[in-house]
């Protein structure tokens, strides 16, 4: 049975090594973060996304990870169909923010983004297998400020799959924004995407290992 519950951020104690976050720093915007890709600084294929100014070092990837989001994006362009395209590990470009979410489904076709990334989608998947800490507590407060409907996690430790939806202000939330609604839904729940709500997918079938 899903478990719907509001969001609620519970931060853990600051380690030392992450004090220095804390200290004034200086922010990138997203024009000059393309300049550092573009002039060989950051490296392409470096794993690294814009968060609110921050350059963040992501998560590295294991094969378990990386066969969930290739199996992912098959089910999930299966499920959309024409009319959307669907994105993977790509940038959205959203606002002082540049993630690339494993999994994300915009409106149009491929061509529409060949000068410039999106900036929404109408649903953003991250597969969490050493980053649901950060998926949870930082990557909503970015989704939810660049007002994405629905944004899920798949959890893969503990074989469940967070929806959060309803983005609202929150100032207790990262970068002020969080969602309103969090679900929590096991394998033989049921789910269908906001933009799809007659395409209902098991959650099961959302776990290809």
């Amino acid at each position: 049975m899903a478990i719907q519950t509001p969001v609620r951020t519970e931060y853990l104690p600051q380690a030392a090594a992450d004090i220095a976050f804390l200290l004034p720093r200086r922010k990138f915007t997203r024009e000059e973060y393309s300049r550092l890709v573009e002039s060989g600084i950051l490296g392409e294929n470096e794993r690294v996304e814009l968060i609110e100014g921050d350059i963040i070092q992501m998560a590295p990837v294991n094969p378990e990870h990386v066969t969930e989001t290739l199996g992912l994006y098959e089910r999930i362009r299966r499920l959309f169909g024409k009319g959307y395209l669907v994105r993977i590990q790509s940038p959205l470009s959203l606002g002082e923010s540049e993630p690339e979410p494993d999994i994300a489904v915009v409106r149009g076709k491929l061509i529409d983004y060949r000068h410039t990334h999106p900036t929404t989608a109408v649903l953003v998947i991250e597969v969490a297998h050493t980053s649901l800490q950060y998926d949870r507590e930082v990557k909503t407060g970015v989704y939810a400020k660049a007002n994405i409907p629905e944004y899920w996690i798949i959890d893969l430790e503990h074989r469940r799959l967070e929806v959060y939806r309803e983005p609202i202000e929150s100032a207790d939330a990262p970068f002020g924004y969080t969602y309103r609604l969090r679900l929590v839904l096991q394998p033989g729940d049921t789910i269908a995407p906001l933009e799809k709500p007659n395409h209902p997918i098991k959650v099961a079938r959302l776990f290809v290992v």
